[in-house]
């Protein structure tokens, strides 16, 4: 660090810095000096640092446990243990400066809310203050985030539109998946072209906006339920769907308990040559997820022992998974097809058969009618928490 000014030093020391004993805030490293140094403090205190989710501290004694998870300087405690509970909060205010909000209600723009149901997620604050900063509180709503075959591309000469108002809109967006799986795929399309934004892109945003003014305070449902080892998860993929590179598009839920926890549409990576290959890059990356969350709930104290639940409504892909045959048109996927038949023989997965009509994922991989889009919400525990009267 380059000495502040008004600093007086001789001729000899003005070549000279300062050394940092701690990290200044607003340092690019400040972040990760302050939390190993909140990491290390946990350790001392008995607190082990999950290996699944490296936010997530928990402490196990007497039967019971003790865990949180910390975002930056935010942090949510829970557990069945109310004496370790107490003792972390005096320990905390000991090393650090810290404020007790008391029980969770609102954390990092997602507000918490209880009942005989279960636990509520929204954003409403968020997405109501997104609609009057765009001037969109008062807009004709919307029931799809994005219209039916709707598909979007760079044409030659389009209109264009402001590329920093475009990237901050998508960017906001976005920051609402975290209660909305619902506007999941229709985010991953408008973000593919940030860096070169039309007016046809610009109206698909607005239609997200639309949407979100048709209902602002639906949220996800954490229904209770003592299942907590049944882990889910739903498949698909949209072959060959992107009109400027032919790739497909993927897009996965997880269930545990029989509760939505994770989604993600993307863009595959290469262009897939047939369906079935298409659907095994889907089905992996599902796969590795619903392992990830395996992992997380065995460091929690439920070790599952029931097979995973992998739902693909592409048979060709799940007979094949059965028995790979090398062919030529599966072999571009090969290092895919062993790692899920690998998981078959280990009975840590099970390919049940699905209907089209009963795959959740459609929805995370193209555009569908709102009829289609309202059946499979119900389906998802979406409910509109704060609804208008």
């Amino acid at each position: 660090m380059d000495l502040p000014p008004g600093c007086m030093v001789s001729e000899k020391q003005c070549q000279k810095v300062c050394k940092l004993k701690k990290s200044l805030y607003g340092l690019k490293q400040s972040p990760r000096t302050w939390f190993g140094r909140f990491t290390k403090s946990m350790r001392v205190f008995g607190y082990r640092q999950s290996n699944s989710d490296h936010t997530l501290f928990l402490k196990k004694q007497h039967g019971k446990i003790t865990t949180f998870i910390v975002y930056v300087d935010d942090m949510v405690v829970t557990g069945n243990d109310p004496k370790e509970r107490k003792a972390l909060q005096n320990y905390l205010s000991r090393e650090f400066e810290m404020k007790d909000l008391g029980p969770l209600k609102y954390f990092i723009g997602i507000e918490v809310s209880r009942s005989s149901e279960g636990i509520f997620l929204s954003q409403r604050k968020y997405a109501l203050d997104l609609l009057q900063e765009t001037g969109m509180s008062g807009c004709q709503p919307v029931n799809t985030p994005i219209e039916e075959g709707l598909k979007l591309c760079v044409e030659p000469n389009q209109v264009s539109t402001d590329k920093g108002r475009y990237q901050r809109l998508v960017g906001r967006l976005m920051y609402l998946a975290h209660t909305r799986s619902n506007l999941v795929y229709a985010l991953s399309v408008v973000s593919q072209y940030m860096h070169s934004p039309g007016e046809q892109h610009m109206n698909a945003v607005m239609c997200i906006l639309r949407y979100l003014k048709n209902a602002p305070g639906k949220g996800i449902l954490f229904a209770k339920n003592v299942d907590h080892q049944s882990i889910e998860v739903y498949t698909d993929a949209d072959w060959a769907g992107a009109v400027d590179d032919r790739r497909s598009t993927s897009g996965y839920f997880t269930f545990v308990g029989g509760n939505l926890v994770t989604w993600k549409s993307k863009k595959q990576n290469v262009v897939a040559r047939s369906s079935a290959e298409a659907e095994f890059r889907g089905m992996t990356l599902g796969l590795c997820e619903t392992l990830w969350l395996r992992l997380l709930l065995q460091d929690l104290g439920y070790l599952s022992r029931q097979p995973i639940r992998l739902f693909c409504d592409n048979k060709v892909a799940c007979d094949i998974a059965h028995n790979p045959v090398q062919h030529d048109r599966t072999k571009h996927v090969e290092v895919d097809r062993f790692f899920i038949k690998e998981k078959l023989d280990d009975k840590i997965v099970k390919l049940p058969k699905i209907r089209s009509e009963n795959q959740l994922a459609n929805i995370l991989t193209k555009s569908v009618s709102s009829q289609v889009f309202s059946k499979f919400l119900d389906k998802l525990s979406m409910c509109n928490i704060y609804a208008p009267t």
